[in-house]
Formats: structure tokens, C-alpha cells, sequence
């Protein structure tokens, strides 16, 4: 019987995505034409590769509300770049580089200063944004490159070039979970990180690095998200951090640590993709839509504290 309810615990992200797939063909009749699913696909990719590295960060035991914020700075900066007249592939690299910065710092001041991670990016999320509006003196960044479009909106072999990019960056993740140290240690870490410090695990460091990493793929996110818009918006990235929590919950990561996948997460984002295209295509006010993805996350807890608490 155990082991049925741990099979449907995993199976039910799955199960709920070709459901909401089948009510929303049912509800809209344009919700399966292909200019819908390809623009689903393309702004899904944005939440989707926050929220691989928010997996990471969740399965030490971490959370990271600033990425919203890195995302629009990153996604700034890059674009800056971009105006600047520097080559598409160094702008995006600009806003990669700039991910992994803020990511980095938000690492080193939650191991040297001992703070706890929501206190610490709780305060990153005020910083990065007003470093972004700093910048440009709260004015998007408009002079940029057609050819930029192609990273957002392009296709290659009749698929969305983001779907490109989102495999490649899921593949990268799932082997750095399943198949190095790194992967390892986080999971150490966030089932119990005093004993991952008895066992000799080098837990600042690679909580540092999770956090980099996190950035990383944020700021990848923030050049995904400028390319889509054909500008740098310093106010870009405003509530994705709940959609990228509620994407790892909703896939079967645990807010306590210890639990996540990087499959599971893709699934979670998808179906947040899906509810907020679904709720556009039904004439769903967006303020319901905060109602429902905030009700998602309350959810998703309770049901993994319930499955906790039936499995002691």
C-alpha cells in the first residue's frame, strides 16, 4: 500500500497536467491551435529555467526569493550590453554572468553571515531591483539588435529555439543532480545539513555554488524574457519568483529540503504556464490569477506535509 501512494505521489503532477491539458481543449478552442501552444511553450520556457535552478536550491533546504528581481536585472543589463553594440551571444552571456553574481552574493552572505536564505533574499529582492531602476533611471532599454528576437521568438527545425535551450539546461541540471558530487551534497544537505557537516561535507561551499548556479539560469531566464519583449525592462521579473516555487513545489520538491527532480519541475511549470494561458484564453481576471497560483503553492505544502507526516 506504501509503496501504490508514493507511485501516485509522483504520478499526480503528471496526471494533473494532461488534465488541465484535456479541460482547457475542452473549455477553449483555441487553446490547442499552434500559435497558442508555441506561445506557451516560449513563456513557460522563461519560468521553467528559473525554476531548474530554484530546484537546486530548494533541495538543500534554500529558497531564493530574489529571482525575480536578478531576472529583470540580468535581463537589463544584458540588454545594455546588446545597445552597446556587443555581439547577441556576449549580451546574453552579460546576463548570464550578472545571474550568477547576484546568485553568488546571495550565497556567500547566507554561509558567512549565517542569515537565513528567506531573510537574506527577502532583502536581495529590495536591492536587485533598485539596482535595476538605479541603472536605468527607471527606463526600459529599447535600442536593441533585431537579430536578438531570434533567441525569444526564433525556431529552429520547426521548434521554438527557448524549448532548444530549456533541454539543454534540464539535461545539464538532472546530470549535476544525479551524477556528481555537487547533486549529492545538496540532497545531503537539505535532508540534514548538521550531519552533512559531521560527515565532512563542505556545506558552505557548495551551498554557494547552488545558489550561483541558481543565478546563473536566472540571468539565462532574464535574456529569454528581454529577447521575448525586445526590450530591458528594469521592472521585468515582478512575482516570478512564486511562480518558480510553486513549479518545484507543485512537482514534488519539499519547501523542507532534501526532496525535488528536475522532471518534476518541468511539469509544475508547465502546468503553471497552462493555468495562466488558460485563465487569458477563459477571460480570467489576473488578479484571480494571483488567487490561484498563491492557492496552488498552500496546496502543494499541505499535501507534502500530510504525506510526511502519514510516512513517520
Amino acid at each position: 500500500m506504501k509503496i501504490d501512494s508514493r507511485l501516485l505521489q509522483k504520478l499526480l503532477p503528471f496526471l494533473s497536467l494532461i488534465a488541465l491539458f484535456i479541460g482547457l481543449s475542452i473549455a477553449s478552442p483555441y487553446f490547442l491551435t499552434a500559435n497558442n501552444l508555441a506561445s506557451v511553450a516560449r513563456q513557460t520556457a522563461v519560468f521553467n529555467t528559473m525554476a531548474l535552478g530554484m530546484t537546486i536550491v530548494i533541495i538543500t533546504g534554500g529558497i531564493d526569493l530574489s529571482v525575480g528581481s536578478i531576472l529583470g536585472l540580468a535581463g537589463l543589463i544584458g540588454a545594455m550590453a546588446l545597445e552597446a553594440g556587443y555581439p547577441v551571444a556576449v549580451g546574453v552571456l552579460v546576463g548570464i554572468i550578472v545571474g550568477t553574481g547576484c546568485g553568488f552574493l546571495n550565497g556567500l552572505l547566507i554561509t558567512r553571515l549565517r542569515i537565513p536564505p528567506f531573510v537574506v533574499t527577502l532583502g536581495a529582492l529590495g536591492i536587485y531591483r533598485g539596482a535595476a531602476l538605479i541603472l536605468s533611471n527607471g527606463l526600459p532599454v529599447h535600442r536593441i539588435p533585431p537579430a536578438f528576437a531570434f533567441v525569444g521568438e526564433g525556431s529552429l527545425l520547426g521548434i521554438p529555439f527557448v524549448l532548444w535551450l530549456l533541454v539543454i539546461c534540464a539535461v545539464i541540471v538532472h546530470l549535476v543532480l544525479e551524477h556528481t558530487r555537487l547533486g549529492r551534497y545538496a540532497f545531503a544537505i537539505g535532508s540534514n545539513k548538521i550531519a552533512s557537516v559531521y560527515a565532512g561535507i563542505p556545506v558552505d561551499f557548495h551551498t554557494t555554488a547552488v545558489y550561483a548556479i541558481g543565478g546563473a539560469l536566472t540571468g539565462l531566464a532574464g535574456m529569454i524574457e528581454a529577447s521575448r519583449l525586445m526590450t530591458g525592462q528594469p521592472t521585468a521579473g515582478q512575482g516570478y519568483e512564486l511562480q518558480a516555487i510553486a513549479a518545484v513545489v507543485i512537482g514534488g520538491g519539499s519547501l523542507n529540503g532534501g526532496e525535488g527532480s528536475v522532471v518534476g519541475t518541468l511539469i509544475g511549470a508547465f502546468i503553471m504556464g497552462l493555468l495562466s494561458n488558460g485563465a487569458d484564453l477563459l477571460n480570467i481576471s489576473n488578479y484571480w490569477q494571483q488567487v490561484i497560483i498563491g492557492s496552488v503553492i498552500i496546496l502543494a505544502v499541505t499535501l507534502d506535509e500530510v504525506r510526511k507526516r502519514r510516512a513517520r
